[in-house]
């Protein structure tokens, strides 16, 4: 009986410390680390939606069922954090005070919500209810602090998600944005949109590993999306850097540097492979064919574009193949809606029935 004691007392010590552990890493631990529980959850939530929204859903249907995936995993990963807890602590009152399992787990419960119903049988029980309450209260206070800083960064991504929209229509395009800097003699200002891109992707590499949820919240816009802006501005950088007769703007180049970077640090975190050092020759997503009709837009337009054309193909190709791979893994990971050059060759989408009604407000 000693030694089932002391089995229960080890066991239940492990599930407590693994569980605040899990916790602490998941909110708190400022860095990209992968949480085995946090992440297993995530997982089973994601097939009971998938399951939910069915295998011939259209776009639509899915960002109205995914919008909630985000939310409702976090109060899960709530839930399993306070059962395991429960778990953990009823082994706890079995090795300090009772042998009923029934009473351990009715005075667990009742110490983890600080119900008050039982009052545990000896001081060794009670001074484990004790710390149980207190492990309950942090718990839910970790969430609830949780909340605000993920809400806060989520606001300042859509934020910028929203404002591409009047530079790059909706759903967004590099060679529209382009375009459209064009028409209306804002040009020479690419420069500051590139800068200002840059400061979004090092804060998305940072909180996008950090809170590694936050790349499940969807926009308020079924449209939009944090991955397809994402794969815009590169793009759209990327043409300005290779295909347009215009001076050489370091500020696009760093921006493509930052942007495959900040891909690549989220690609990893979700255990996505892809080539780190990749040759400028490498094939990617995009065809010659979709490149030529992208520059014959622009020449229609009045913007200035190079003569060698295969020449400007190969310099695209050379940027776009540093983020093509995570590119096109993160858009299908979040079901980011159909967007030219980004989610519109996603598996998901070419499975999804196409747009599925999704409108298409490019200009």
């Amino acid at each position: 009986m000693i030694a089932l004691r002391v089995l229960a007392g080890i066991a239940g010590v492990f599930i407590v410390i693994a569980t605040l552990m899990s916790a602490v890493r998941t909110v708190i631990l400022p860095r990209g680390v992968p949480v085995r529980l946090s992440r297993r959850v995530f997982r089973i939530m994601r097939a009971l939606f998938e399951f939910r929204v069915g295998k011939d859903a259209s776009y639509l249907r899915r960002d109205r069922v995914f919008a909630l995936y985000a939310p409702v995993t976090l109060l899960m990963l709530l839930v399993v954090w306070l059962l395991l807890s429960l778990v953990g602590y009823s082994l706890l009152i079995v090795a300090v005070g009772t042998d009923s399992i029934s009473d351990a787990v009715i005075t667990s419960g009742s110490a983890l919500l600080t119900l008050g119903l039982h009052h545990p049988g000896s001081i060794g029980s009670t001074l484990v209810s004790f710390t149980e309450a207190a492990v309950g209260f942090i718990l839910l206070a970790l969430l609830i602090s949780y909340l605000p800083t993920l809400y806060g960064v989520f606001s300042r991504r859509e934020a910028a998600v929203m404002a591409l929209e009047t530079r790059a229509g909706s759903p967004p395009s590099a060679a529209v944005m382009l375009e459209r800097y064009w028409r209306i003699e804002f040009f020479d200002e690419l420069s500051a949109l590139w800068e200002r891109w840059e400061s979004w992707f090092v804060e998305l590499a940072e909180t996008h590993t950090s809170f590694p949820a936050l790349a499940f919240f969807r926009s308020p816009e079924p449209d939009h999306s944090w991955i397809t802006a994402a794969g815009t501005v590169l793009d759209g950088a990327s043409l300005r850097a290779s295909t347009l007769e215009a001076p050489r703007d370091p500020r696009a180049e760093l921006m493509i540097r930052a942007g495959y970077l900040a891909l690549r640090r989220i690609a990893t975190f979700f255990g996505f492979p892809y080539d780190a050092d990749p040759h400028p020759d490498d094939p990617i997503s995009i065809t010659r064919q979709e490149f030529d009709q992208a520059c014959e837009k622009l020449v229609a337009a009045g913007v200035p574009v190079k003569a060698d054309r295969d020449q400007a193909w190969r310099d695209f190709v050379g940027w776009r193949v540093n983020y093509d791979t995570v590119l096109l893994e993160l858009a299908a990971l979040t079901q980011a809606p159909p967007t030219p050059w980004t989610a519109d060759r996603s598996p998901i989408v070419r499975t999804a029935g196409g747009a599925g009604g999704l409108r298409a407000r490019t200009h």
